[in-house]
């Protein structure tokens, strides 16, 4: 394991990367955490531990105000992410052993894989969203973020929930998304794996996510929920099949 910094316009993004032993040259996948989460959450483990089983090295990497990266959790936004989550695939095409790039994450994780997964589709060879919550940008319109509720039209400086704090300014930033586009944007093999029981991320989305992409599989977990908790082997099977195939 390589830990190390990736500059994004002046942030520093914690990053670490893993490679399988004996691993020379080979894919490498992006591996992106969620909402107030890390890269050291279980779930991101077995996924990065999984991959690493199946051939692929795994660059793992905290976005703004999150982990070991720089930033406040308050002030971070989509944007944000979006811009760190580009300066880290600038980073891995610039890495000589990688053939083929993937990129995955966890539910805002996986919201950004959607994004960037369309807005830089020459560049992976596929995207694995896990329990992806693109329905943030939808809510956020409505005036509801991870059930903390606000005046759409109206927006507080700050929403509050009884586990964190965000700025007006992930609102404003959330409503001005539609995932849609991205997603019309990109063609190639699309991995979404969900809990079915996951009350987070209503099942019904991912449903309709595949629905919406042109090549695209949905692996459910039953009865697990947003972080895999309950089948935890069961998500890293799906992800370590995937790439033995």
């Amino acid at each position: 394991m390589e830990e190390f910094y990736i500059d994004s316009d002046g942030t520093k993004l914690h990053a670490k990367l893993d490679r399988p032993e004996g691993f020379e040259r080979g894919p490498l996948c992006i591996l992106i955490h969620g909402f107030t989460g890390h890269m050291e959450e279980d779930h991101i483990i077995a996924a990065q531990k999984a991959m690493n089983d199946a051939g692929v090295a795994v660059l793992r990497a905290e976005m703004y105000g999150h982990g070991g990266s720089d930033g406040r959790f308050s002030d971070h936004t989509l944007y944000k992410w979006v811009t760190n989550a580009l300066a880290v695939v600038r980073y891995a095409k610039t890495l000589p052993f990688v053939t083929e790039l993937y990129l995955s994450g966890h539910s805002q994780g996986g919201l950004l894989t959607m994004l960037v997964g369309g807005m830089c589709a020459d560049d992976f060879a596929a995207i694995l969203p896990l329990s992806p919550a693109w329905m943030i940008p939808e809510m956020a319109r409505e005036g509801n973020v991870l059930g903390a509720m606000y005046d759409p039209k109206h927006i507080p400086e700050k929403v509050v929930s009884d586990s964190w704090e965000l700025s007006g300014d992930y609102i404003r930033v959330a409503q001005t998304i539609h995932v849609e586009d991205e997603i019309a944007r990109f063609e190639k093999p699309v991995v979404i794996i969900h809990g079915d029981a996951d009350e987070t991320v209503p099942y019904s989305y991912a449903e309709k996510t595949v629905k919406l992409y042109k090549n695209a599989q949905l692996i459910p977990i039953h009865g697990d929920d947003h972080c895999f908790t309950k089948h935890l082997d069961q998500m890293a099977d799906a992800i370590r099949n995937y790439f033995r195939q």
